[in-house]
């Protein structure tokens, strides 16, 4: 019996640039898409607990039973949208993010 081994993609970390990690690409795929899709495009953003709150909804159920690790995806997925450019953050606390305008297909 042949087990397919998840797709992994290459994610980076905005405090550590030389770190790249490898992760499911399923589920890092539809973090971010949910991470977009409700993320304001103007300042301050959201906090992190607006944003877990609200991402849950957006993530399929098969990937992600009841947002089972959400918070860790989340998190992993605000980092390397941060190190990409395509989110940034407010010096605020707790510290609230936004998305840059003209980076996700939907502005």
């Amino acid at each position: 019996m042949r087990i397919d081994k998840p797709r992994l993609i290459e994610v980076e970390n905005i405090h550590h640039p030389d770190s790249i990690r490898r992760v499911q690409a399923d589920k890092y795929e539809a973090m971010k898409h949910a991470y977009l899709k409700i993320l304001p495009t103007i300042p301050p953003g959201l906090s992190g607990a607006q944003i877990l709150e609200q991402v849950v909804a957006h993530l399929p159920e098969d990937l992600f039973p009841g947002g089972a690790k959400a918070g860790w995806w989340a998190a992993a997925v605000q980092l390397d949208l941060e190190a990409k450019g395509i989110i940034k953050r407010e010096q605020t606390s707790p510290i609230r993010l936004y998305r840059i305008v003209g980076v996700f297909q939907g502005d």
